[in-house]
């Protein structure tokens, strides 16, 4: 059996661990396909460590082959974000996904998943809630519970939801199936043995002590960090040098640039901007990602010409995936692919730009090899 799993990584910890440990338990002779994002996150994040250390870290602790989520799906809203993701595990042949839940009620996510779907009453409620002025997730949980009498609110949930759409509207053929999730996804507390990237990323931030929180691989890893404040000053310099062309920017709407010409000359950190911005209609989140966009220089037009996943590129892989790749690489209908050389995409083009303005950050010699390592092989176990 082929199994597929979604993440981000930012950074693997004992929940992730436990997420693949438990994946081998119920299925031991099964193929783990990671589809990773790589540098630029679903939330308007960086990655706190690079790819290829992500990649490495994954490849240790279990998993078989490991998949590049593209930028122009790894760093959008969770519905652009699982089309790219389900386009990948689709052309692998996975058989089925496994993705932790808070609610762990499959059946109920499935039920909100085809209500969004299929359901007029819906479409019409969300945006009668919009107009009052509420943003786009409290909408669509107001929504839920109106129809449905319970919603989903919780982060890993939403996701699954949404992963369950694109299996939907893709027609693939995958089967899902949770585990349990039991910590708060966006707490910043540090709590218990498996604790959330959220509460780690934060005691980083304030240089507290996190091994035993994270297996000793990725402890090994955690040296050359990046946080989103890290990219402030370039962020700032971008806005202000195209100050009256920030409508050209993926997801800047609305006259929402109207708002960032307002507050970026006296913002001081990236959060202070985002919290400057924000508004009762535009979460964090949305604020974050958009600003990511402008600093990555991802337009619309490009995010027009490229709706569709044109690759598979892989990051690494152990022996069984080897064996896995060379069945796949007969019956995928997108080219598998380990650098650029290989072939011309737009999607391709993109990343290597994008990951170039993630290494800036990097220590001296760090970024001189990371951007070296962009166009060469994967790494090999």
């Amino acid at each position: 059996m082929n199994i597929g799993i979604i993440c981000e990584y930012n950074p693997f910890h004992n929940g992730h661990k436990y997420h693949i440990d438990k994946i081998k338990e119920m299925y031991p002779d099964s193929n783990i396909i990671l589809v990773m994002s790589s540098l630029f996150l679903e939330r308007g994040e960086v990655s706190i460590i690079d790819k290829w250390s992500k990649t490495d870290i994954a490849l240790n602790m279990g998993v078989d082959v490991v998949i590049e989520l593209p930028f122009i799906f790894s760093s959008q809203g969770a519905d652009i974000f699982s089309k790219g993701a389900i386009e990948i595990l689709k052309n692998m042949h996975v058989d089925k996904l496994i993705f932790g839940s808070e609610l762990n009620d499959i059946d109920k996510l499935k039920l909100v998943a085809e209500t969004q779907i299929n359901n007029k009453e819906f479409d019409n409620k969300v945006t009668a809630y919009l107009e009052k002025g509420v943003n786009y997730p409290t909408a669509l949980s107001n929504s839920l519970k109106d129809i449905l009498g319970f919603t989903v609110e919780n982060p890993n949930d939403l996701l699954g939801v949404s992963y369950i759409k694109e299996i939907i509207k893709q027609k693939a053929n995958i089967t899902v199936e949770t585990i349990k999730r039991t910590n708060d996804f966006n707490s910043k507390k540090i709590v218990g043995k498996i604790t959330s990237a959220s509460s780690i990323r934060e005691a980083l931030k304030n240089k507290k002590n996190i091994k035993k929180y994270v297996p000793r691989i990725t402890y090994k890893y955690l040296k050359d960090l990046h946080f989103n404040e890290d990219y402030f000053n370039l962020l700032k310099y971008k806005i202000i040098s195209e100050i009256n062309n920030l409508d050209i920017y993926q997801t800047v709407d609305e006259g929402i640039e109207s708002r960032i010409k307002k507050y970026i000359y006296e913002s001081n950190s990236f959060e202070e901007l985002v919290n400057n911005i924000k508004t009762k209609r535009y979460t964090y989140n949305k604020i974050s990602r958009m600003l990511i966009h402008i600093l990555c220089s991802f337009t619309k037009e490009e995010a027009l010409l490229t709706k569709k996943s044109e690759y598979i590129r892989v990051l690494g892989f152990n022996d069984k995936g080897k064996a896995y790749l060379n069945k796949m690489k007969k019956i995928s209908d997108l080219p598998i692919i380990t650098g650029y050389s290989n072939i011309d995409s737009k999607i391709l083009d993109i990343e290597y730009r994008v990951s170039n303005i993630y290494y800036l950050t990097s220590k001296e010699k760090n970024k001189t090899n990371l951007m070296n390592r962009e166009k060469s092989s994967p790494i090999i176990r």
